[in-house]
């Protein structure tokens, strides 16, 4: 089937926070979210799950899960080991990675602290939707076997990352 619709993704966004950046986060989270999937030319249909928080509580999660004892912008929970980054081969040989009822391919869990998002995109001189759509785009890399634990990993990252935003014409305004 070929990909790219609305209906080949799920994005369930759960909020624990008063916080408001004054747009349609979801739409944003999804619309990232799926140009990534679709810039991998990721195979199956997927849901990733999205918690909107704030700083206390994505410090307690940062501590519980990761030892470490800070906010931090954002989480990546990746439900699935792949071969390499970006290699999505005999997954489907793993029917535990499929929801049941949808069939979508579970990526796993992002964790984004809204008040992160605000403070930062101060400290960057750009916008809270800017910051916002560059988290998403960090975090699904990180979903899609990405990681930047040394310098090309992270050039790699980065550079997938602001093509997605690029493809979307959210620039470093």
């Amino acid at each position: 089937a070929p990909r790219g619709k609305e209906e080949d993704m799920t994005v369930p966004v759960e909020r624990e926070t008063q916080i408001r950046l004054g747009f349609d986060e979801e739409a944003l989270i999804r619309s990232v979210a799926e140009a990534a999937l679709l810039a991998e030319h990721f195979p199956f249909a997927a849901e990733v799950d999205v918690l909107l928080t704030d700083n206390e509580a994505i410090r307690e999660i940062n501590r519980e899960e990761r030892g470490i004892d800070t906010p931090t912008d954002v989480l990546s929970f990746p439900a699935v080991e792949y071969p390499a980054p970006g290699d999505f081969s005999g997954l489907d040989n793993d029917p535990t990675l499929f929801h049941p009822e949808t069939g979508e391919l579970l990526l796993g869990d992002m964790v984004i602290s809204l008040e992160k998002v605000i403070a930062q995109a101060s400290e960057y001189g750009h916008s809270e939707r800017r910051e916002l759509a560059f988290l998403t785009a960090h975090s699904m890399y990180h979903l899609m076997g990405y990681d930047h634990e040394d310098e090309e990993g992270r050039a790699v990252m980065e550079a997938k990352q602001e093509a997605v935003l690029q493809g979307l014409g959210i620039i470093r305004e």
